[in-house]
Formats: structure tokens, sequence, C-alpha cells
């Protein structure tokens, strides 16, 4: 019951601030919002509650040498998936992060990558990628310095 229970709250909980991003990506709050890491604090603890409740020592096992099988058993169980959704959750929001944060320091347009983000966080993030790509070799090739797309700020 409390999987159900985390898993439903991680749900809502997320939606403010990809709200923030793609519909107010300007508004001063978002930007302190979002250059914050304590949004995702609630959801890693979240997830560490649901991780260390949901490994066993039999599962640990298989785990620590992942075969697809193995994996499958494992996300059978629903406190396992709970937990596996949590993960993407917070991955996903931490993408979406980048990429808004990219987006504000560069000027380059994200609401296509965010939304796509918010539902396939690598498509969303490869999205942005060449986004930035077309826009720096197509839309304004001079004058333009690359930004260090290893930095989240």
């Amino acid at each position: 019951m409390l999987a159900t229970q985390i898993f439903n709250l991680g749900n809502l909980y997320v939606l403010p601030f990809w709200a923030l991003m793609i519909f107010l990506p300007k508004w001063k709050v978002s930007k302190r919002v979002m250059e914050s890491y304590l949004p995702f604090v609630p959801l890693a603890l979240a997830y560490l509650y649901l991780f260390v409740t949901s490994v066993t020592p039999e599962n640990a096992q298989a785990l620590s040498n992942p075969q697809l099988a193995d994996i499958a058993k494992f996300f059978a169980d629903e406190k396992a998936a709970a937990t596996g959704w949590i993960h993407f959750l917070v991955l996903d929001l931490f993408a979406g992060r980048y990429i808004y944060l990219q987006g504000q320091k560069t000027g380059v347009w994200t609401i296509h990558s965010l939304a796509l983000c918010l539902f396939a966080g690598p498509l969303g993030l490869m999205s942005h990628i060449l986004t930035y790509w077309v826009s720096q070799k197509f839309l304004n090739p001079i004058g333009n310095t690359t930004p260090d797309l290893s930095s989240a700020e």
C-alpha cells in the first residue's frame, strides 16, 4: 500500500516543476526553483526508502550480475516497480532541469524538448542536443560561443 501511495505522490510531486519549466520559463521563481537541488531531495528520499525495502538478498545477488530475465522478475514486484518509476521521475526531472537551464543560458528553444523529456527523458535530452546543434549550426552560426553542454549552470 505504501509503495502505491509513494508512486502516486511522486507522479503528482514532479508536475509543478515541469509546469514551471514549460509554461513559465522566464519567471524569476521558475529559475530560482530550478537552479536549486532541493526539488530532488523528497524524490531521492522516496527512492531510497523504496530501494532499501524492495531489495532482498536474493534479488540483490541477481541484480549484481544483471540478466534481463532477472531484471524482469525483480520489476514484477509492485514495490520494485515503484522504485524503478521513482528512479525515472528523478532522472527525467534532472534531465529536464538541465535542458531548462541550458535553454535559459543559451536562448535555445526548449519547450518541445522539455515536453518530450517529461514523457521520455532520453528522447527529450536528445531533442535538446539536436535543437541546440541545429540552432548553432544554421540559425546563429557567427558570433555565438558554444556553451559547455556538460554543465547544468
